[in-house]
């Protein structure tokens, strides 16, 4: 005995709304979207000019440090080849006086030292001539003999030393060399630390700014976001409150801008989807009732048929009976089939068709329809972009619509002519005409005219129906008017002008 397999358990895709697996849930509104681009945009540009403005700033202490040790420098090589020993009235001789004399008449800043540097000796700091004043930073130059040295030896004018205890940017005058040594120098150096920590807290007040812009900037942005998008939000609410049967909901324009716009047009869309479900609806209700008629006729004679009392006579009526309901049910549904398809662009072919061929072999194919007075009234010797069977199949449709509303000897004339602003071809009978209430409605699905009289057609009603089609997907229209001396003509009048 075999045991049935265990049966597992089925595990379903959709969730409950509002749940983790619910997709819809996890999506970020629009709103949001919008505020979070915002917010990216607003950050990256507050940090970009916080951080030129830094660069900027610190462009600027580099340009005046540079300038300050230029600007000492050049003053002491002027003292140095113009200056004057007060005690000789001489030109200076002792680097020692030299410097000394200089210290004294200068005014630093007070991230500036002026140093003085005499000696020589390998691993030996100099000895330091200073102004005694107080520096405001943690380790003074004078007091850092590594670097004191180091700017000494160097065999540059310029340089920066980096220090753990904070940089220096220095210049240098050599006095004199004595065997290829330095025997005296003149140093400026200046502390850019100072400086260089008032502009990071410049930078540091502009990112706390623009955090506060920044949050200034989610609210306001909310708000201004939930208002634009307000109507896009009664847009989802209507469509998810539409139904086949309740189409009449519509949202209220407000302004003249892109939402109001896209209201608009999606209040346009509502009108045409409510006429189309109408114009559905109507159809599938004229269709059913068009189909039910032969579909009755059929079941009631089948069910009649078979009788013991039935001659073969009878059962031969029958069968033409139910055959021509059966062959009128086919042509309802090519008919059907046929308009369904003209939706389609491939509907139609265009190619260059000669009108008159056209109309000729029109006029030959009509004649063939019913015994009446046939007549070619005149034919347009241009060419011009149809397709000529699917213009043929209108043709043919019109002059057996004549047919049916006229008797056997009246006039039924067919032609073609054109202008600069196309081509018409047109099927005019001699009958009763069309009443001007039934003018619109004949050429609609299902539709027959009520007011011309001796019509012996058993249609269903969709003939000028796929006239029309035709006419439209050749970019044109079908129009009605009356004809002289009584009857309808019926124009196809095409868009594409002759060549």
């Amino acid at each position: 005995m075999t045991t049935p397999p265990t049966a597992r358990p089925r595990t379903t895709t959709a969730a409950n709304p509002g749940t983790t697996a619910d997709p819809v849930s996890r999506r970020i509104s629009a709103r949001v979207r919008i505020l979070l681009w915002l917010l990216l945009v607003m950050a990256v540009g507050l940090v970009s000019v916080a951080t030129t403005t830094r660069s900027i700033l610190l462009r600027d202490v580099d340009h005046r440090v540079n300038g300050l040790l230029a600007q000492e420098a050049g003053e002491f090589a002027n003292f140095q080849q113009q200056g004057v020993d007060p005690r000789t009235g001489r030109p200076f001789t002792d680097p020692s006086r030299l410097l000394r004399e200089f210290l004294v008449r200068q005014y630093a800043d007070p991230d500036e030292e002026l140093i003085g540097l005499v000696g020589r000796g390998a691993g030996r700091a100099p000895a330091q001539f200073i102004q005694q004043r107080d520096i405001p930073v943690a380790v003074p130059l004078h007091q850092d003999d590594d670097a004191v040295r180091r700017i000494y030896d160097s065999p540059d004018s310029t340089g920066t030393v980096d220090r753990p205890s904070g940089e220096i940017r220095w210049a240098k005058v050599v006095i004199a060399r004595a065997g290829g040594e330095a025997e005296a120098a003149f140093v400026v150096a200046f502390h850019p630390g100072r400086e260089q920590a008032a502009v990071n807290e410049e930078f540091r007040i502009l990112l706390a700014i623009s955090g506060v812009a920044l949050l200034l900037t989610t609210g306001i942005g909310w708000a201004v976001a939930g208002r634009i998008l307000k109507p896009v939000r009664l847009v989802r609410t209507a469509a998810a409150q539409l139904t086949e049967q309740d189409l009449t909901r519509r949202i209220p324009v407000h302004g003249r801008d892109d939402i109001a716009a896209l209201a608009e047009t999606f209040n346009d869309m509502l009108d045409r989807l409510e006429r189309a479900f109408a114009a559905q609806r109507e159809f599938v209700d004229d269709a059913g009732h068009e189909l039910r008629t032969p579909i009755t006729i059929v079941r009631g004679h089948l069910e009649l048929m078979g009788g013991a009392t039935e001659s073969a006579a009878e059962r031969e009526e029958t069968i033409r009976l139910v055959t021509d309901e059966l062959d009128r049910m086919s042509r309802i549904v090519e008919d059907l089939l046929l308009l369904a398809k003209a939706e389609r662009p491939d509907f139609v072919t265009p190619e260059p068709v000669q009108l008159a061929e056209l109309t000729a072999d029109v006029y030959v194919k009509a004649r063939t329809l019913g015994e009446r007075d046939w007549q070619l009234a005149e034919v347009a010797d241009v060419e011009a972009e149809l397709d000529p069977q699917r213009i043929t199949q209108a043709m043919v449709q019109l002059a057996q619509n004549a047919v049916q509303h006229t008797t056997p000897g009246q006039t039924v004339r067919i032609g073609s002519r054109a202008d600069g602003q196309g081509v018409e071809l047109y099927v005019a009978d001699s009958g009763c005409g069309v009443q001007p209430q039934d003018a619109e409605v004949i050429f609609e699905r299902f539709r027959r005219g009520t007011s011309r009289r001796g019509a012996r057609g058993s249609g269903a009603g969709l003939g000028l129906s796929i006239v029309r089609a035709i006419a439209e997907a050749h970019g044109g229209r079908v129009r009605l008017s009356g004809t002289a001396g009584g009857g309808a003509t019926f124009v196809l009048a095409l868009g594409e002008g002759p060549t």
